[in-house]
Formats: C-alpha cells, sequence, structure tokens
C-alpha cells in the first residue's frame, strides 16, 4: 500500500502548501510580474535534485518567456552525486557563478534548496540580494531547522530570502516510512516545487492580463503555431 500511502500523503502535504503558503506564493508572483513589467530579469537556480525545479520554469511550454536558469554542470546530478555534493558545499563558488551569471538590482532571484543548509544556494541567494535583487527561497522549514546551516556564515538559505516559501516536508524529504525498516521512501520536494512554481508564473501572468498586458508565456512546440510565437517572444525579449 505505499504507493497509496504516498499519493495521499502527498496530497494532504500539496493542500497545507496551497493553504498555509499561498500569500509568499502570490507575492512571488507580483514580484515576478513586477520585475519584468519593469524590463528585470528573472533567475532560478538550484542544485542536486534542485535543479530541476529551476529548469520547470525554464523554456516551458506554458512557462514564462526569457527565465533565466542558472544551469551549472557541477552541481547537477549527470557529473557525479558525490562531486554534486562537494560542489554544493563548496563556499565562494556561488560568488564564481555571480560573475558569470549577473543578476543586477531589480531581478527576482528563486533559489530551491530543500535543506536550505548548503553554501552554494545560500551563498547565491545572499550574493544576489546584495546585488540589488529580491530573493524568493523555496525551502524545508522543518529540515533546515532541523540540522546546522554548512556555511561559514552560520547562516540558512531563508535568513537570505525576501519571500520563503515552505515546502512543507519533512526533514529528510521522504514521507512514507517502510514497516520492519528504517528506510522511508516518496520524496516530496519535487512535486512541490512544480507545483509552487507552476503557481507563481500563472499568478505573474494574471497579473499581467489583469493589467491589459500581454503576458509573455511559451507555447508547446508541439501544437501549431506555436514555434512561430515563440519565435516573436524570444525576439520581443532580446530586444528590450
Amino acid at each position: 500500500m505505499s504507493a497509496t500511502e504516498f499519493m495521499s500523503r502527498t496530497t494532504d502535504l500539496l493542500e497545507r502548501v496551497r493553504t498555509t503558503q499561498e500569500k509568499s506564493i502570490r507575492a512571488a508572483g507580483r514580484a515576478f510580474a513586477d520585475a519584468v513589467r519593469d524590463g528585470h530579469d528573472i533567475w532560478a537556480f538550484g542544485t542536486g535534485h534542485s535543479h530541476l525545479i529551476a529548469e520547470e520554469l525554464y523554456a516551458r511550454a506554458g512557462g514564462w518567456a526569457g527565465v533565466r536558469a542558472v544551469l551549472e554542470p557541477s552541481l547537477m546530478l549527470h557529473e557525479g552525486v558525490a562531486k554534486s555534493s562537494l560542489m554544493e558545499r563548496l563556499p565562494g563558488l556561488a560568488d564564481v557563478l555571480l560573475q558569470v551569471h549577473p543578476v543586477a538590482a531589480g531581478d527576482v532571484v528563486l533559489v530551491v534548496s530543500n535543506s536550505g543548509l548548503n553554501a552554494a544556494p545560500v551563498e547565491f541567494a545572499a550574493g544576489a540580494r546584495a546585488r540589488g535583487a529580491t530573493v524568493v527561497a523555496l525551502t524545508s522549514l522543518a529540515h533546515s531547522t532541523s540540522e546546522r546551516p554548512r556555511t561559514p556564515s552560520g547562516r540558512r538559505l531563508a535568513d537570505e530570502a525576501d519571500i520563503v516559501i515552505d515546502n512543507c516536508g519533512v526533514p529528510g524529504d521522504a514521507i512514507v516510512e517502510l514497516p520492519g525498516s528504517e528506510a522511508s521512501v516518496g520524496s516530496t520536494s519535487t512535486v512541490v516545487g512544480a507545483f509552487v512554481v507552476e503557481a507563481i508564473v500563472s499568478e505573474a501572468a494574471a497579473l499581467f492580463a489583469e493589467a491589459g498586458i500581454e503576458p509573455p508565456i511559451l507555447r508547446s512546440n508541439n501544437v501549431t503555431g506555436a514555434a512561430e510565437h515563440n519565435q516573436k517572444l524570444r525576439e520581443r525579449l532580446t530586444a528590450k
């Protein structure tokens, strides 16, 4: 019954996120809309599996065009779990990334880290904020507060954010305990992360539409006419 239990518990968790985090999610959507309207950029960054949430925002059908995802190979899993785990704990790496990816004042930066404890995401958020960007953190507050930070500053991701969205996950992320075993299965951070960022985009797009502005939303390239629509969007954003 573990499949049923996971689906049931995750459904309950999504409802908890909806009811407790809506204010922060809508604030993030407002920040997205205001930044883009004023000619600024939207950035997304995550390490390990959290990079999947940054990628969810990037070039997505039904998604916001022009999102600048920071997909650093050394922090992703395809170059090896051991390497990415060591790199995300490396103090100073975020400063290098911020020199390569020019986050600027007025931009909005979404930083995703389930634990919110490692140097790369925490320092990326701090560096972006120091540059005048609005930082949105997507993290598990339960996990983050259950362990000591692995940062020289002793700070967590939530400490470096203007808007904090709690994914309401449990410490360790896996939500289903197995009888007769010490193992837990069924991680929720990716499911909830995608849920949250799509809600943010939906809020931002609705704000544009309510103001009589066509939101820069990509269409699926598998739909007739979408490629032309998307190309025009990219040309418009490049010419800004």
